[in-house]
């Protein structure tokens, strides 16, 4: 994605960079109406713009419309940072444009949320940035549901609600060519070891059982029909029905 010279008009090769001090000191200007220095703070911070679109490269989005997106929250964080707080600019503007593009992906993406869930991820996102421009940091997911006096457990769902789907594919680790996927990881706890045992011993048990007993306890258990409906089919009595189903099923039960 990042081959391209230019990126939403942007000469990517031509970009500047600043230090840490040299930001520090646009910033302070800043503060002081300077439109001049934020604009060169601007400039002088898109690689970290663009460093951060490279995360999204698997998604399939516009570069250009990435590209723009951060740019947003890069200013953002000029517009918030606290230049009296020991922190990087780096380390500030960051979390600020990861979020700015994640708000963007969610908004524009195929797989909808509920309107009250996405209600609470916009008051989580406003939130977060107000205690991200308090603290220059990270605020944790208890500091975000005091900030909003809502349960802890709200905060998740909605920080779940805008977190990116990921393939089971998505390569995590790589070895000499020998790659792991997320599915790699995954443990499948419907088809165990030991599901596949019972699955074997269920189906030896069923072998003891006589035709009608197989097609009684079919119709009963795996099509969902009452008592009444099985001995219309088979032409027997309902009470038949009964006793033939509690015998077979205790065949089962000792053959297991």
């Amino acid at each position: 994605m990042l081959g391209k010279v230019e990126i939403a008009g942007v000469n990517t090769s031509a970009l500047k960079t600043l230090k840490n001090n040299e930001n520090l000191e646009l910033l302070r200007r800043v503060r002081a109406g300077d439109m001049a220095a934020r604009n060169r703070l601007i400039e002088g911070n898109l690689r970290l713009v663009l460093s951060v679109i490279q995360r999204f490269a698997s998604r399939g989005e516009n570069a250009d419309d990435l590209f723009q997106v951060g740019c947003v929250g890069l200013i953002k964080a000029i517009d918030n940072f606290d230049t009296s707080q020991p922190v990087k600019f780096s380390t500030y503007g960051v979390p600020m444009i990861v979020g700015e593009i994640r708000r963007y992906l969610r908004d524009n993406s195929s797989i909808r949320v509920s309107r009250s869930l996405r209600d609470t991820a916009y008051k989580v996102l406003q939130a977060r940035e107000r205690l991200m421009a308090d603290g220059q940091r990270e605020p944790t997911v208890e500091q975000i549901a005091k900030e909003l006096d809502i349960p802890r457990e709200e905060v998740v769902f909605a920080l779940d609600a805008m977190s990116d789907p990921v393939s089971l594919y998505e390569p995590v680790y790589s070895d000499a060519g020998d790659t792991l996927c997320v599915m790699d990881q995954i443990r499948d706890t419907k088809n165990t070891e030991e599901d596949w045992t019972n699955r074997i011993a269920l189906k030896d048990a069923l072998r003891h059982l006589n035709e009608r007993e197989r097609r009684i306890l079919s119709m009963r258990f795996y099509e969902g029909k009452t008592q009444m409906e099985v001995s219309g089919e088979v032409g027997i009595s309902q009470a038949q029905v009964s006793r033939l189903e509690k015998g077979a099923i205790n065949t089962i039960r000792k053959n297991l």
